[in-house]
């Protein structure tokens, strides 16, 4: 059955099955989140550029649990992680608020879909961010991600 071999992997804990996982979450949240505030808040809807900070917030804490907690299951420093991890966002945020208005004032795209496309770009690039430098261990791992067993 086509479904074995996916469901087997999580069962079994495999880092990449849980990142892809975690990251459909974080996605799904991180996308409606902008959007909900905007239709929810006239004030927001109005001032679209506070609706994208506070949702950026919100989404940075959230899935820096998730991956924490769910994904890499590290026992690390908290707060060394939570500025790693934070460093990448901070980078993309930066980005985001150049681009964002550039895209909405300069190329006429709609607030929504122009952030729905940034937030394309960075999906994709905070895979190797946080498999590579957040959430490093100096410590081998086995091919699921977990420690090996003595």
């Amino acid at each position: 059955m086509p479904l074995d071999q996916p469901m087997q992997r999580l069962r079994d804990g495999e880092r990449p099955v849980r990142f892809v996982l975690a990251g459909a979450f974080n996605t799904i949240f991180g996308l409606a989140l902008f959007p909900a505030m905007l239709w929810l808040s006239p004030y927001l809807h109005q001032h679209y550029m506070v609706g994208l900070i506070l949702s950026q917030a919100v989404c940075t804490i959230c899935a820096f649990f998730i991956y924490k907690l769910g994904v890499f299951r590290t026992q690390a420093n908290i707060v060394r992680e939570f500025w790693v991890f934070s460093s990448f966002y901070y980078a993309t945020y930066a980005l985001n608020l150049v681009a964002l208005p550039a895209l909405v004032v300069g190329a006429e795209i709609p607030p929504i879909p122009a952030q729905l496309g940034f937030s394309f770009a960075t999906m994709v690039g905070s895979y190797f961010w946080h498999s590579l430098v957040t959430f490093r261990t100096t410590d081998r791992h086995d091919d699921h991600g977990s420690l090996p067993s003595a």
